[in-house]
């Protein structure tokens, strides 16, 4: 199937290739993140949103009071994907590739991703990352995410992406996406992002390359959310690495 071919088998796939994704690039190398245009509908979202009260969909649930990660909950999908979560991973997968394969040029590392994101998770599983990370997160009044990166193993793609699944200042107040990069020998910055409904937010998973004098060098990138004022905020995070 062709380029075109594909964008118009899914409606998914057509929303991610009509971004400009010269835009989105340019912004990520300059802030470590970049917003994206919808990506989802409301049917898709509201779709999402109902799945989550599904248990037959999910292979774990995680309550991050427990763990000190913050108050909230969030749950990992289980295989198969839903069509939707699917085809959006697939089609976002060949876009934010070439930055992934630019940053590891920049900062001297091996370029470890092939061209299409199965083969990719075929190597995460021999490595023993097999369980799939798409996730999605429920917050309400209250609750926050604590600074953190999503690496899960050894074999890490550099960039993930979330989609808001509700809407700010209508479904909840406060939860914006937080960024936080620590910058070589530098104060550290922070990122604040209040993602409209049904965009996505594509960020750094672990460092990226930024420029000093002495050439390329890696900042630390973490992120979280910052406390839900009122109302519910359901994200959905796609990730291009599986866990072991």
């Amino acid at each position: 199937m062709s380029t075109t071919d594909a964008a118009h088998a899914s409606p998914h796939r057509h929303r991610v290739a009509e971004a400009d994704w010269t835009a989105i690039t340019a912004e990520i190398a300059e802030l470590g993140c970049a917003t994206t245009p919808r990506l989802l509908t409301d049917a898709d979202a509201a779709e999402l949103i109902r799945l989550y009260d599904r248990d037959d969909a999910f292979r774990s649930t995680v309550h991050m009071a427990r763990h000190r990660f913050g108050e909230g909950e969030y749950r990992y999908l289980a295989p198969p994907l839903p069509d939707t979560v699917e085809e959006l991973r697939q089609a976002l997968y060949p876009r934010v590739l070439p930055i992934a394969r630019d940053w590891c040029s920049k900062l001297g590392r091996p370029t470890l991703w092939p061209d299409r994101l199965d083969e990719w998770l075929d190597r995460c599983h021999v490595a023993g990352q097999t369980k799939p990370t798409p996730l999605i997160l429920k917050y309400g009044p209250g609750d926050w995410n604590a600074l953190h990166q999503d690496l899960y193993g050894d074999l890490v793609f550099p960039l993930q992406v979330v989609v808001d699944l509700t809407a700010p200042e209508t479904d909840y107040t406060g939860g914006e996406f937080v960024l936080v990069e620590q910058r070589p020998r530098a104060q550290s910055r922070a990122t604040a992002v209040a993602l409209p409904h049904g965009h996505g937010l594509v960020f750094t998973t672990r460092d990226r390359p930024v420029a000093s004098r002495r050439g390329w060098s890696a900042s630390r990138v973490r992120h979280g959310v910052s406390v839900v004022g009122s109302g519910r905020r359901f994200t959905l995070g796609l990730l291009f690495h599986d866990a072991s």
